[in-house]
């Protein structure tokens, strides 16, 4: 514990080494990330960048891909940036906009970049596109942070 009463929850180690480590062991329990066939292409403090394939059951009644499969890559960018510095943070509230359908076989790609962060919250966006570039959603997420809770033991 330190003066604060909260444990060092880095070990020392440097932002992006610890990034990374949070990556690793959130990635290995993340099942709904793993099924959906998500991938972590990077990620650093405060920051998150996922790839997902629209597949033929992600496909709505319109045959495109349904909006709460682009939110939960979306989702799963903003938890890996927010949950980067090793302490547990939770989603306290999004806002999501689609701007273009993601069709199917489409590479869709969340790009989630910290905004502000003080004391327990902080304030994420999360820019979606397809592998032409062309924005498919933007989400603005809101956080807040279980002070001294690990995401992963070091």
């Amino acid at each position: 514990m330190t003066e604060a009463g909260f444990r060092d929850l880095t070990s020392g180690l440097d932002p992006q080494t610890l990034a990374e480590r949070v990556r690793d062991g959130m990635f290995a329990n993340d099942q709904a990330s793993q099924g959906l066939g998500m991938q972590i292409v990077a990620v650093g403090p405060g920051y998150a960048k996922l790839t997902m394939t629209v597949r033929e059951d992600m496909l709505n009644g319109f045959r495109i891909c349904h909006g709460g499969f682009i939110t939960t890559l979306a989702d799963s960018a903003f938890a890996f940036s927010c949950n980067s510095y090793n302490e547990q943070t939770v989603a306290s509230g999004i806002s999501v906009d689609f701007m273009a359908p993601g069709k199917p076989g489409d590479v869709l790609t969340a790009e989630a970049k910290e905004v502000f962060a003080a004391g327990r919250t902080g304030v994420y966006d999360i820019v979606v596109t397809n592998q032409a570039g062309v924005l498919i959603a933007v989400m603005r997420g809101k956080s807040y942070r279980l002070k001294g809770r690990a995401v992963v033991e070091l």
